[in-house]
């Protein structure tokens, strides 16, 4: 009767294999390093945008300047940046905005927003006369732009027109 030969791996085909798996194991441990250090992006960008947007509709919300009565009519004839008020809470017109420069994000009321959600974060108001930009007398719209920064050091800058109708 005749045995069979039984044969394992060598010692070379077992080095070999261990290397190929060291080598695919890197790469996708690589892989997921990049993706994990970067996984809080997305959130910041939102955050950002949505911060932005509660200015610009809270900016939207107010006259296009002190001379402006409410409603709209007459209009105002000149285009001059006034931030005469000092405290967030009495903003009554777009130009008050422009003191906001590199800010801990706040309410219309002048209270801080939520520190868990927005800690943080700044922001930066700057306002100027452009209605030359947008195919009207430069005195006739006023280009708001709000910069948000955040925790990671990105910057995010969002436009808006305020039209004097």
């Amino acid at each position: 009767m005749r045995r069979k030969s039984v044969r394992g791996a060598t010692l070379v085909e077992l080095v070999m294999t261990i290397v190929i798996i060291s080598v695919a194991i890197a790469g996708v441990l690589g892989a997921f390093s990049l993706l994990a250090g970067r996984s809080a992006d997305p959130l910041n960008q939102t955050r950002a945008v949505s911060l932005s947007q509660l200015y610009a509709d809270e900016i939207q919300s107010r006259r296009y300047d002190d001379s402006t009565p409410t409603g709209g009519t007459p209009r105002s004839m000149g285009c001059l940046i006034n931030t005469e008020e000092s405290d967030r809470a009495e903003y009554d017109d777009v130009d008050d905005y422009d003191a906001i420069n590199n800010e801990v994000p706040r309410k219309a009321d002048g209270s801080d927003l939520d520190n868990a959600a927005y800690g943080g974060f700044r922001v930066s108001v700057d306002v100027v006369c452009a209605g030359g930009e947008v195919g009207l007398p430069e005195n006739d719209a006023k280009r708001v732009d709000i910069t948000v920064l955040d925790p990671a050091g990105s910057v995010f800058v969002f436009t808006l027109y305020r039209v004097n109708f």
